[in-house]
């Protein structure tokens, strides 16, 4: 919410990347940036890697957008991160908004 409060809308998604970042670091939270992530199907190692924003404190999966709104594929690339990762908690974060879009996913 810093972040969204300080810079406002209008910046590319790098930007609030690095914003969020640098108050991850104030507060001493560990976090993995864009951290390439194996999917398997079965015994089969798929070539393609994801990768999501952010793995904050190796609990939850962040991922940013700036954006006029957030869209069911944006749900789903979320998902889709909470599966591979077998991990439980996602926040979807959209800063193109005037007021900053929050949705969080549980599996």
């Amino acid at each position: 919410m810093e972040a969204h409060k300080i810079l406002g809308q209008g910046f590319l998604e790098y930007v609030y990347q690095e914003a969020l970042c640098y108050e991850l670091k104030l507060r001493e939270l560990s976090f993995d940036l864009q951290k390439e992530l194996n999917i398997w199907y079965k015994d089969l190692l798929i070539p393609k890697k994801y990768t999501p924003d952010l793995i904050v404190e190796d609990c939850v999966i962040v991922e940013m957008k700036a954006t006029t709104g957030l869209t069911n594929n944006d749900e789903a690339q979320l998902l889709n991160y909470l599966k591979a990762t077998k991990k439980r908690v996602g926040l979807l974060l959209n800063f193109g908004k005037e007021s900053l879009e929050v949705k969080r996913k549980i599996l």
